[in-house]
């Protein structure tokens, strides 16, 4: 029975890292519209300014704002694909549990 019991509890981790992914891809959702909007606004404002057009994506990056949300917008990102990366595991290890137990079930018969 402790394989059976070690099943339950990745199913138990399986479903808190899918609610996490959940939450950690709405915010890097957020993150990334926020980046964007903010980009968008600085760039206008350095071409109103009287910034050279080819000029803009050099220094539009480099402006402290949209580096800080761009930073933001990758942390969230990271979040995300570790915890996809999360889930990937608790289902192969699952899988491993799941075999083991089928193992030990047709030695039993």
């Amino acid at each position: 029975m402790d394989l059976w019991n070690e099943l339950e509890q990745k199913r138990r981790e399986l479903m808190q890292a899918v609610k996490a992914l959940a939450t950690y891809g709405r915010k890097y959702a957020e993150a990334e519209r926020d980046y964007k909007v903010l980009l968008r606004k600085t760039a206008l404002q350095l071409k109103a300014d009287g910034m050279a057009v080819g000029l803009l994506n050099l220094v539009v990056y480099g402006d402290p704002e949209v580096a800080k949300a761009r930073c933001e917008r990758d942390i969230q990102e990271a979040l995300y694909k570790a915890d996809q990366e999360l889930v990937n595991q608790i289902k192969l290890e699952m899988r491993i549990l799941e075999s083991q137990l089928n193992r030990e079930w047709s030695v039993r018969e």
